[in-house]
């Protein structure tokens, strides 16, 4: 894999693009110098945390004839305090779909993709971050 990072501006403002073409920007934010023009760096982890398991769950349920209509995580994390580098402490994730879907079967879908399959999960818990999650199912 390769990523490019381009600086836009006079600041912190970047541009990160894959092999693939696909991009998306990065900033600091204005209480460290940058305009908030984009993504910061560490957001942009957790984003990928929720991607990552996203993926999964997804995958997981759809091998199972699972119909999901909506499906969203809400994502609460904390960073540690006082300290350089500040790493994650927590995140917690709040799993939310619906359609005609087994809770039971979501619930397993979230817990094989947070302790299993999820490479951001890991790396995340590997730092020392403690992951949580929940997951809520509404059947129409």
């Amino acid at each position: 894999m390769e990523i490019t990072l381009q600086r836009i501006d006079d600041g912190f403002n970047m541009e990160a693009r894959d092999e693939d073409g696909h991009s998306v920007q990065m900033d600091a934010g204005p209480a460290h110098g940058g305009k908030g023009n984009g993504v910061r760096p560490m957001q942009m982890l957790i984003m990928g945390l929720g991607g990552c398991t996203a993926i999964d769950v997804v995958m997981i349920l759809k091998k199972q004839k699972q119909d999901i209509r909506d499906f969203r995580i809400r994502i609460q994390a904390e960073r540690e305090t006082g300290k350089e580098p500040a790493l994650w402490q927590s995140a917690h994730l709040i799993f939310e779909l619906s359609g005609s879907i087994d809770p039971d079967k979501a619930r397993r879908a979230a817990e094989l993709s947070m302790q299993k399959y999820c490479s951001v999960a890991a790396t995340l818990k590997a730092a020392g971050a403690d992951l949580t999650w929940e997951v809520k199912v509404e059947n129409p």
